[in-house]
């Protein structure tokens, strides 16, 4: 993958902004991304893979869908002071500790939920204090996830404490 330094950097900055505000609401764009970005490019497409800040990786671009992808660390830019701005699922605290473990969090475990979650889109997965645990996506919608008692209602891509290619748990 190869970095972009150029003037091409602000339009692709407005770009990954546009999406993040249309994915996530106004002003999203913003928060997960100050102007020092650095975007990590493909060689084959020549489209934007990675998007980093500071050394830390905030957000992956989906080639198939066009939508971002969260690390945990640009979920938390989501969230201020407890509450999310949009996309989120708070659950049980006793399922907490294994939604931060990666496991998925099923409909039963949900205390409440954005409503305006559909499926197939990506979501923040809150502990009760509003913390971020975990990010993946709805495989129910946000008023389906609180009338259904059974299922998986997000499918875990990330969670907080997540496992190292070697197979070695970290604390993030």
């Amino acid at each position: 993958m190869s970095c972009v330094t150029s003037a091409d950097e602000k339009v692709l900055l407005r770009m990954v902004r546009k999406i993040a505000d249309y994915q996530f609401g106004r002003s999203a764009g913003e928060r997960l991304f100050p102007e020092n970005v650095i975007f990590k490019i493909s060689k084959k497409t020549g489209r934007i893979r990675q998007i980093w800040d500071g050394g830390v990786l905030i957000a992956t671009l989906n080639p198939t869908s066009g939508f971002l992808n969260l690390t945990i660390e640009g979920a938390e830019r989501l969230v201020e002071n407890g509450k999310a701005i949009s996309r989120w699922v708070k659950v049980r605290d006793d399922a907490a500790v294994f939604v931060e473990k990666g496991k998925n969090v099923f409909a039963k475990h949900v205390v409440d939920v954005d409503r305006e979650i559909r499926p197939m889109e990506e979501v923040l997965v809150l502990n009760s204090r509003g913390e971020v645990i975990a990010v993946g996506k709805a495989i129910l919608s946000g008023v389906e996830m609180l009338e259904f008692t059974w299922g998986v209602a997000v499918k875990v891509r990330r969670g907080k404490i997540g496992k190292t290619k070697k197979g070695k748990r970290t604390k993030k």
